[in-house]
């Protein structure tokens, strides 16, 4: 009979816990689709006296987890500990160069370090899965590196973070504040103390990363992609998206220009009856647009310790059954260098929110900086508050509304700096870019 194979865990907090419980759950079932048991054997964590609501009386215990990396009582390191420096890169590093597979959620490090990863993976001729770094639950690392390999991709995009997701759900439904929103979310532990990360775009761009790669067949370069946060999204802007049709969500995109592979992330436009629209709260979402059949888009939940570790499963069950795929999708010596292409000559619709001075030329200065750029609109909407003149009513300004067929980002800016300079609006103009679907 074939042999058990022998896992070892580094890192036993939520997720770490979650694995541990679903092994021992599902231990029929994993030998019986994998043709050979799965074990933890060993550990590794800061506190060995923690309860973690799991048995660890009979798996092996490390301090430290290069030292298990490097153990010769595991087959496979599961590195659950995070971040894109160390203990994590050298533990990673130490298993894969000791000729262990490795399974990982760590999308900070492979965002970092994935192609000399992969490299060491190849040398060693072992495993290097990570598909809980993306989505969790959502099986959209195998979905680009095997279910599609035969399809060229054209544009993959998504909803990658569900601190994001949660808010501007909540603000569109509930007509709250981001600040309120996002005092929510902390609240109820979907934001961290500090959501910098989360708010600000950076987690999404780390995701978006590894699904650029897999999908271009490029190297991982989170460089390469333009970020922008929610923090500027405003009530006013998701009534508008209503009234029109539409709604606002945090995607990462990353799509084939002839210019380069664009990769963005940034508050977007979908129109309602998308299915990216539909997706709300905490929940995750991809679109994959392939050549040759309709748009697929994976729903499912992008956090949370059972989520995770059925991923880390899944991952493992791979190793056990001796399934090994090139960790980006081919050989890293066929995988290109990202030639970026820049923001400016983006092209697509744009929704643009001004707060125009209420006199006489404003609409015709504004018109004629548009024209200039060659920028058609599809709608304009003069807003008036329902309950009255508003402060900025009241100062002489009132709130204008531009949906814009398809143009250049940089015509965009050009325009706005010319109506800027023409001190026929107050404040900073929102601009919000809408995404076909």
């Amino acid at each position: 009979m074939t042999k058990p194979l022998r896992v070892g865990v580094a890192g036993i907090g939520t997720v770490g816990a979650a694995l541990i419980a679903q092994v021992a759950a599902q231990r029929a079932q994993l030998t019986a689709r994998c043709g050979r048991g799965i074990e933890i054997v060993a550990v590794s964590a800061r506190s060995k006296n923690k309860n973690r609501g799991v048995d660890l009386k009979k798996m092996k215990w490390f301090s430290d987890p290069v030292e298990l990396a490097g153990d010769d009582s595991i087959d496979v390191f599961v590195e659950l500990m995070g971040g894109s420096g160390d203990p994590a890169k050298t533990a990673v590093e130490f298993a894969l160069a000791s000729g262990k597979s490795v399974v990982t959620a760590n999308k900070a490090l492979l965002a970092k370090h994935g192609v000399k990863l992969a490299q060491l993976a190849e040398k060693s001729g072992v495993a290097l899965n990570y598909e809980a770094a993306v989505g969790a639950a959502i099986p959209v690392i195998k979905t680009l590196r095997e279910g599609l390999a035969g399809n060229s991709i054209d544009r993959i995009y998504g909803i990658l973070n569900g601190t994001c997701n949660y808010i501007l759900t909540r603000m569109e439904q509930e007509k709250l504040s981001f600040a309120d929103c996002l005092k929510q979310a902390q609240d109820l532990g979907y934001a961290e103390a500090n959501p910098a990360f989360d708010i600000e775009g950076h987690d999404t761009a780390q995701k978006l990363s590894l699904l650029a790669s897999l999908a271009f067949g490029t190297k991982v370069d989170q460089s390469a992609i333009y970020v922008e946060g929610i923090t500027s999204i405003a009530a006013a802007d998701l009534a508008a998206a209503d009234e029109l049709g539409y709604r606002v969500k945090l995607l990462g995109v990353a799509v084939k220009t002839p210019q380069g592979i664009e990769q963005r992330v940034h508050p977007t436009m979908v129109r309602k009856d998308s299915s990216i629209a539909q997706v709300m709260g905490v929940t995750n979402a991809v679109t994959i647009d392939a050549e040759g059949i309709n748009p697929i888009t994976l729903v499912g939940p992008g956090a949370g310790g059972a989520a995770t570790a059925s991923a880390v499963l899944s991952d493992i069950a791979d190793v056990a059954r001796g399934v090994k795929a090139p960790p980006f999708g081919r050989p890293t010596a066929q995988l290109t260098s990202v030639r970026k292409a820049p923001m400016q000559r983006h092209e697509g619709g744009y929704y643009i929110r001004l707060q125009a001075r209420d006199k006489p030329g404003t609409a015709a200065s504004i018109a004629t900086r548009l024209a200039e750029q060659e920028i058609s609109l599809e709608s304009i909407v003069q807003r008036h508050p329902k309950d009255g003149p508003s402060a900025d009513t009241a100062k002489g300004s009132v709130p204008v509304i531009l949906i814009t067929y398809a143009t250049s980002e940089d015509g965009v800016r050009k325009a706005l700096a010319a109506v800027g300079r023409d001190k026929v609006i107050s404040g900073r103009p929102q601009v919000i870019r809408i995404e076909k679907n």
